[in-house]
């Protein structure tokens, strides 16, 4: 078997990641980091569908001035 022909696919990634993981910062520590990472995540999911949802108000209220329309009073 030639080393330079061998890419790791998914599977053999996630656990080199976790060997590495493991070993830089113990395994006391992963789970502190994997709730981390998790709430991290779950803000940035809340930031990006508020930018939608205020990119899609205002779209609506250009497109009302645009066209006339009286804007909306808030």
């Amino acid at each position: 078997m030639n080393i330079a022909n061998f890419v790791p696919g998914g599977t053999e990634l996630i656990i080199l990641v976790v060997v590495i993981g493991v070993l830089i910062f113990g395994a006391k520590k992963i789970p502190e980091l994997a709730k981390t990472f998790g709430k991290a995540k779950g803000e940035f999911e809340k930031g990006k569908m508020e930018g939608e949802k205020e990119l899609k108000d205002f779209k609506e209220k250009t497109s009302e001035d645009v066209n006339g329309n009286k804007p909306k009073s808030d």
